[in-house]
């Protein structure tokens, strides 16, 4: 079975960032992806879908640093859909991407008489921990 999710957006905000009682860093941020097509009228019609975002460790730690609203960046994870009960006692749902990689896609500043390069950063991390305690303390 294959639980893959590749994404290239931009970050909606500058990302959250916790650290569990172990130290472990857990970011968290929103993604924007468009999808631009023409209505039956011929016009151009951009859709904006919008994704949850966890980092854990070492992403977690450079998205802090480096991440900021607006950055293009490419995610590549799985999907984790988690459930709680809100404060009227109604069951509440979200699915987000936990991320195993990331890619910064954006332009350093030239120096004078130098053309802009592409700089491209990746980073990979094997993934949270699978032990339900550090999970169980995450704040939301």
């Amino acid at each position: 079975m294959v639980n893959k999710v590749v994404l290239v957006g931009n970050a909606g905000q500058d990302p959250e960032v916790r650290h569990l009682e172990s130290g472990v860093a857990v970011a968290n941020f929103n993604l924007a992806t468009n999808e631009t097509y023409k209505d039956k009228n011929g016009e151009k019609v951009t859709q904006t879908e919008w994704h949850r975002i966890v980092l854990w460790r070492g992403l977690a730690e450079v998205v802090e640093k480096y991440v900021k609203k607006g950055e293009l960046l490419y995610i590549e994870g799985r999907l984790r859909t988690r459930s709680w009960d809100d404060k009227d006692g109604n069951k509440r749902y979200t699915t987000e991407v936990f991320a195993d990689a990331m890619k910064m896609l954006g332009r350093k500043p030239a120096a004078p008489g130098e053309d802009q390069e592409e700089v491209v950063s990746q980073i990979q991390d094997d993934g949270p921990d699978t032990d339900a305690g550090e999970q169980d303390d995450l704040p939301f």
